[in-house]
């Protein structure tokens, strides 16, 4: 029998209706004593005193029913994995799972979980305790405990991770909101064109964590990705990618908005910056020094910003990007452009701060 299987046998029998009057047959008794699991019974009045324990209760708990019959459980040994009760002690004190113990037998020991309910009368009075023992793997801790402790972990993994895809999935939705009040039918194909790459950096970094419930990234490969996937989807002939990275780990919530903004930025390129030339060099490039800072630039040696405008222009969606991006990793932003001269945006920040 798998340990579920025990699992559910055991709150079956707790659970059965009638049982107090069951225990008081021989039947019933005789019907437990075949089953493979360890089971003990004590009546609770007037003086608390085990009155039934089958054969398997016999072997985990190491004493004979002869010591254990009519006495209290405290004559049962056993110490806990966590806490100071030991199992004789845990048994009337505690309900449902009692967690788990080490039974010595002999020159060796055993590992078991206890569980312990309370049995009513027919009029709701409390009249027994049934107890019940599973072992767990030799040389080992609980299964159960164990299973338990990793379901913790899971859980509070999850928690954090599903918190930071509301976050991302709240960002998706302000990306089309924001886009739609701008879009006209002059600009409605551009403007959604963008927003397909804005939505495909975000698909991408959902891609990038392989599974992982950490949440973090390889952030040299993800803007490796990004600058792959707006290539495909803006390159013009004469047009070329100087790639440089390095591979570092970053969180979720400082690579989202650091893919955003290299997606705008090389999508901004590869629109406006070759305008009226056969040609250029866009490049991208992602690396870290002995220090543990991480540096982010992005270049091109096109025609560069108009006199007077600034990049990015406030108010818009790509000025909310780098706002994201300069609180989620403590970054500093600089931006270099002049007609005629091309552009180039320098993200800087501490590895540590982007852990």
């Amino acid at each position: 029998m798998s340990s579920d299987e025990l699992a559910d046998s055991i709150e079956h029998l707790l659970d059965a209706p009638g049982l107090a009057n069951a225990l008081e047959g021989d039947r019933f008794k005789q019907f437990l004593d075949q089953i493979p699991i360890a089971v003990a019974v004590s009546e609770l009045h007037p003086v608390e005193r085990v009155v039934y324990a089958n054969l398997e209760f016999e072997r985990l708990s190491g004493r004979l029913n002869t010591a254990v019959l009519g006495a209290g459980w405290d004559s049962l040994l056993g110490d806990a994995a966590t806490g100071s009760l030991t199992l004789g002690q845990a048994i009337p004190r505690g309900r449902d799972h009692l967690g788990s113990f080490t039974i010595r037998h002999g020159d060796g020991q055993l590992n078991v979980d206890a569980w312990s309910n309370i049995i009513e009368d027919d009029d709701g009075q409390p009249a027994f305790r049934l107890v019940a023992l599973v072992a767990g793997a030799e040389g080992k801790g609980s299964i159960l405990d164990d299973l338990e402790a990793r379901v913790r972990e899971k859980d509070t993994q999850l928690l954090e991770l599903q918190h930071r895809v509301k976050n991302n999935l709240q960002m998706i939705t302000a990306l089309i909101r924001i886009e739609a009040r701008g879009v006209t039918d002059r600009s409605t194909g551009e403007g959604f064109d963008r927003l397909a790459g804005r939505i495909e950096a975000l698909g991408l970094l959902y891609r990038a964590l392989g599974g992982s419930l950490d949440g973090v990234v390889d952030l040299g490969i993800y803007l490796s990705e990004i600058a792959s996937a707006v290539m495909r989807a803006h390159a013009m002939e004469g047009i070329h990618l100087d790639l440089q990275v390095d591979t570092w780990l970053v969180s979720l919530d400082v690579a989202m908005p650091v893919g955003l903004v290299v997606n705008e930025l090389l999508t901004n390129a590869l629109k406006h910056a070759f305008q009226g030339r056969p040609g250029g060099l866009i490049s991208l490039h992602c690396t870290t020094d002995s220090r543990g800072g991480c540096q982010v630039v992005v270049a091109d040696d096109g025609i560069g910003l108009p006199h007077g405008y600034t990049w990015p222009k406030p108010g818009k969606l790509s000025a909310l990007i780098v706002k994201s991006l300069l609180q989620n990793a403590a970054a500093q932003m600089n931006v270099k452009s002049a007609p005629e001269q091309g552009m180039q945006v320098e993200i800087t920040f501490d590895c540590a701060d982007a852990a």
